[in-house]
């Protein structure tokens, strides 16, 4: 399985990948690439870009995007349908059961949406519980207030978003739910004891530790780590490798949001530091995503091994049928 050689994923700033671009990402040799709806026009136009991207770096790179539904979701109409936000999804099902089969269903059908135009992972699912004070940017993403709901709604997304031939990228570890702070703005500090956060904040995370990618989170946890965010703390990192049980790809969310302070390189240091696999740079800005790279280095050999294995997690998607898209619908 042949990898890139840098520990991170970077965007690009447009719909056409620039000459200076191409040459950065050759030179730079990242693991994936991640798009926003800056970078998608129409399917032939991502189509080419994603084809682009690809070829600069010589191989079968992943490509990344938030397609959650909802507010967050960079493929739109009217290339691409419409969802409602997960959560509403949920409540209007009326039980566990049928949430679980719509989500799959709706995650099968933006799998095969993804798939078409050369996208192979999606960040999601959310295993993030939602809390009476949940800052609004997240809770409608959730599925729901219990770890129970939410771990079997997202146990769903991820094998739907699996029978596409996606890759689930699960987040925010070790959970997002407590932030009554919108992390691209400042850093929230959670102030929970450990047994609340073991036992809810948690516990979707361990009930989905065998997924192959996952997405860290920008927030202090008092109990555990009271100086440094989830992202950049050696002691939650390795709560989320030993207690949580999280063995696969760890990438960080994006470097840029302002929960983390410092240079954009010492904030990838330190995040390295920590024991994250993969740096996310989002913003595809050429002189950012070099200083970047440069505090990023090389993917560790235990990183190496972790990309290499979830990448060897994608598969041939499914057949998608009418009935199923219906179903999607909720």
């Amino acid at each position: 399985m042949t990898i890139g050689r840098g520990a991170t994923i970077f965007g690009c700033a447009g719909p056409v990948l620039l000459q200076d671009e191409r040459a950065f990402f050759r030179e730079a040799d990242p693991f994936g690439f991640i798009l926003f709806a800056r970078n998608i026009e129409s399917p032939d136009q991502l189509r080419r870009l994603t084809a682009d991207l690809r070829a600069a770096v010589g191989r079968d790179a992943p490509i990344l995007v938030d397609q959650e539904g909802g507010r967050v979701q960079r493929l739109r109409a009217p290339h691409w349908r419409e969802w409602d936000p997960p959560l509403d999804t949920v409540e209007r099902a009326g039980s566990v059961a049928v949430a679980a089969r719509a989500m799959r269903a709706r995650m099968r059908v933006i799998g095969a949406e993804l798939r078409a135009v050369g996208i192979d992972a999606n960040c999601a699912p959310l295993g993030d519980v939602a809390r009476p004070g949940t800052h609004p940017f997240l809770r409608n993403r959730c599925y729901g207030s219990d770890p129970e709901t939410v771990a079997i709604i997202a146990r769903a997304v991820a094998e739907g978003l699996k029978e596409a031939g996606v890759l689930p990228v699960v987040k925010h570890l070790p959970g997002h739910g407590l932030s009554h702070l919108d992390t691209h703005l400042a850093l929230p500090t959670v102030d929970a004891p450990l047994d609340e956060l073991r036992a809810v904040d948690f516990a979707p995370f361990r009930a989905l530790n065998d997924l192959p990618m996952a997405m860290t989170a920008h927030l202090v946890f008092a109990a555990v780590d009271p100086g440094l965010p989830a992202t950049q703390s050696p002691t939650m990192i390795r709560l989320i490798r030993d207690e949580i049980g999280f063995q696969g790809l760890l990438m960080s969310d994006d470097l840029n949001m302002e929960a983390l302070k410092g240079s954009l390189a010492d904030r990838t240091a330190r995040t390295m530091a920590a024991g994250v696999d993969i740096a996310l740079h989002c913003k595809g800005d050429l002189a950012e995503m070099q200083a970047v790279a440069e505090a990023a280095g090389d993917m560790t050999p235990a990183a190496a091994d972790r990309a290499r294995a979830a990448l060897a997690a994608r598969t041939a998607p499914l057949p998608l049928d009418a009935a199923l898209a219906d179903l999607a619908d909720g």
